[in-house]
This record gives C-alpha cells, sequence and structure tokens, in this order.
C-alpha cells in the first residue's frame, strides 16, 4: 500500500514536472517566435535602411562627380558658341566684301568656301552645339532625379510632391523598362504632403519593379493619384500575370516572393508595407491571375505627429 502511494506520488510529481516543463517549452517557443519576428523586422530594416543609405551616398557621389565637370563643359559650350558666332560674323563680313576685292583674292576665297563647304558648318556647329546642350541637360535632369529620388538632404519630413516623386522614380527605372512597356499617366489634383520623400519613393520603386517583373512583352503600367479631404492615393496598376487568390495575403509578408530562387529577396513589398504603415497609411492590393494587378497606397493627408495630437 505504501509502496502504491510512493508510486502514485512519483507519477504526479512527473506529471507536474511535465507540466512545467510544457509550460516552458511554450513560453520558450512563443519567446523565440517574438525573436524571430523582432529578428526579422531589424533585418528589413537594416536592408531599407542600407539601401537608402547607399542611394544616398550614390546620388551624393555622382552630384559632385557630374556636376563639377558639367559646369566647365557648359562653360566650354558657351564660349565655343561665341568663338564660332565671331568667325561667322567675320565670314558674312568678307562675304559683304566681295565688290571690294580683286578677281584673283575673290576666286580664292569661293575656291576655299566651297572647299570647306562653309554653309554645310555653319549649320552642322549649331546643331552640333545644341545637341552637346541638349546631352548636358539630360546629365543635368539624372543627377537632379537621382538626388530627388534619394533626398540626400532631407533629415526630417517635409511637404513634398508625390507627383515629382512619382516622375523621379520612373527615371530611375526607366533603363530596365522594356521598349514596348507603355507608361500610362492619370494624375489627378493632389495636395503636397508632409512626408519622408525619401522613403515614399522607395515604396514607389518597389512597387514599380514589381510591376515590371510582372509584365511580359507588350505591357502596360497606369500610375493614378487622387484625394480626399483625408486621404491621397496612388495607384501602380500592370496588365501583367496577376497573383492567385490563395498568395495575395501573404504578398506583404518578409522573404515572401513568389518569384524564382535567387530573382529577388522577397523583402520589397514587405518593406513598402512597413513605410506606408509608419506614415499612418495602408496598401491595398486587387489583382486577378492572367490580367494584372493593382496596388493603391494610400495615404493621410495629416502626419502621424498632427494626429498624435488629436
Amino acid at each position: 500500500m505504501k509502496e502504491n502511494e510512493q508510486l502514485i506520488q512519483t507519477v504526479l510529481t512527473l506529471n507536474q514536472e511535465l507540466a512545467d516543463k510544457q509550460r516552458e517549452l511554450v513560453r520558450a517557443n512563443r519567446a523565440q517566435a517574438r525573436l524571430l519576428k523582432k529578428l526579422e523586422d531589424t533585418q528589413s530594416q537594416l536592408l531599407q535602411s542600407e539601401k537608402m543609405a547607399s542611394i544616398g551616398q550614390l546620388a551624393a557621389g555622382i552630384a559632385h562627380e557630374i556636376n563639377n565637370p558639367i559646369a566647365f563643359v557648359s562653360a566650354n559650350l558657351r564660349t565655343m558658341g561665341e568663338y564660332i558666332n565671331d568667325i561667322l560674323s567675320v565670314l558674312d563680313a568678307y562675304t559683304a566684301a566681295e565688290t571690294m576685292l580683286s578677281p584673283s583674292a575673290l576666286a580664292a576665297i569661293k575656291r576655299l568656301y566651297q572647299e570647306r563647304d562653309i554653309p554645310y558648318l555653319r549649320e552642322d556647329s549649331q546643331q552640333l552645339l545644341n545637341e552637346s546642350r541638349d546631352g548636358l541637360r539630360r546629365v543635368r535632369d539624372i543627377v537632379q532625379n537621382l538626388k530627388y529620388f534619394s533626398q540626400i538632404d532631407q533629415a526630417s519630413e517635409q511637404m513634398a510632391d508625390l507627383h515629382k516623386g512619382l516622375e523621379s522614380t520612373l527615371q530611375i527605372i526607366q533603363s530596365t523598362l522594356s521598349p514596348d512597356t507603355l507608361i500610362q499617366r492619370e494624375y489627378g489634383k493632389i495636395p503636397l504632403l508632409q512626408c519622408h520623400l525619401a522613403e515614399i519613393n522607395q515604396v514607389f520603386l518597389n512597387l514599380l519593379t514589381n510591376a515590371t517583373q510582372a509584365i511580359s512583352g507588350q505591357g502596360l503600367i497606369t500610375l493614378r493619384t487622387g484625394s480626399d479631404k483625408n486621404w491621397v492615393w496612388i495607384d501602380i496598376e500592370d496588365n501583367g500575370c496577376g497573383i492567385p487568390p490563395e498568395l495575395q495575403s501573404r504578398v506583404f509578408e518578409p522573404f515572401f516572393t513568389t518569384r524564382p530562387v535567387g530573382s529577388g529577396t522577397g523583402l520589397g513589398l514587405s518593406l513598402a508595407w512597413k513605410i506606408i504603415s509608419d506614415h499612418g497609411g495602408h496598401i491595398v492590393l486587387n489583382s486577378t491571375p492572367d490580367q494584372g494587378s493593382l496596388f493603391r497606397i494610400c495615404l493621410p493627408l495629416a502626419s502621424p505627429e498632427s494626429r498624435a495630437q488629436q
């Protein structure tokens, strides 16, 4: 009898220890899950900050390295244009003075005029100067777009033009677009928005990149904007492959991707979601397989600080 009681007590003790261990395991699993989530968030934030920092550094480097030669090339082109105009003025003066020249001198000048094809040089020199000036303007625009995209001088939220942000981001990805891809703009009237524009531009970049990757062959990307008294929205729509319904709830999860292994990190959309959430907004997905996807970015007109004070 005593042995049975001891056995029962031992079993009860073991059961209690097992229950305690099970609770500890549950707590450990929950702690591990929280740690994993924190690690994923930290990794996402680190990748985001590193990406933005590298883009900012790249923009600063490009601005420094390119703006200086642009300045002196522009100055040289202005001077060259003045020189060419002076030379052409002298030629015009000689042409006007034909009657004052001896027949032999006039014949020599006309022969040289024809050999050098002065009318062609006159026309082509101006065309070359115009092309060079246009090339420099394009380089300036590229640098300006990259600086505007990265907003390297922006340390805090500022009132920003989202249309300019979209356009600068489009310039950044221009080289990755297929020649068959058409960009259609349906911009509404939207107010300036208080935000971290560099971060919003990063969202535009991620969603536009996602759209270009979803398109094969002749594609269409539609950019649409609008607003009401409380919200601004930006639609980025493509006519690509679309997303299956069973996967749509997962597209904003970190590291989730439908692309082949090695084709992406699966962080683009999750980073976009986090940035927009940090701005007090949200992203809505509407997708139909084989027809395309529409991502709507919704941003509040009031800043997070303003809403917190209300």
